[in-house]
């Protein structure tokens, strides 16, 4: 990975934990959420096509049997196939943090996929309904 890929893992980690604690989440789980998010796109690293990013990276930590495998594996999109506690803070805090590092919001984040994708992609497309599900609670 790369060191903008490093800031932005990190800062999405840490989002997390602020997210955790919005949630009134005890500390063990606090790391737990810190790890998931500094964990959670690993799977850029294996991948040319970035858009199995999140498949990859969940196959890799299933194999090595991390216990929340399937946030990464589902994490950027809506599912109904598998909804956790944990998939819903890393998709907050993921859909916050630019690919520098910067918290900015998710009308920045969506801007800043639109941007660097386009209008008609499928990246800016699902970031969108992500983010809209994300804002109306419905996720």
């Amino acid at each position: 990975m790369d060191n903008d890929r490093l800031k932005h893992s990190i800062s999405v980690a840490r989002k997390m934990i602020e997210i955790g604690k919005e949630n009134n989440l005890p500390e063990e789980q606090l790391k737990e959420l810190f790890l998931l998010g500094f964990v959670h796109d690993i799977g850029y690293e294996f991948v040319k096509d970035t858009k199995d990013h999140q498949k990859v990276g969940g196959e890799i930590l299933k194999q090595s049997g991390y216990k929340y495998w399937k946030e990464v594996y589902y994490h950027g999109r809506i599912t109904n196939e598998y909804k956790s506690l944990y998939l819903k803070i890393l998709n907050q805090a993921d859909m916050q943090i630019d690919k520098f590092g910067e918290d900015i919001g998710y009308e920045k984040r969506l801007e800043d996929i639109l941007n660097r994708y386009g209008k008609n992609s499928n990246a800016y497309i699902k970031s969108k309904e992500l983010i809209e599900s994300l804002k109306v609670n419905l996720y």
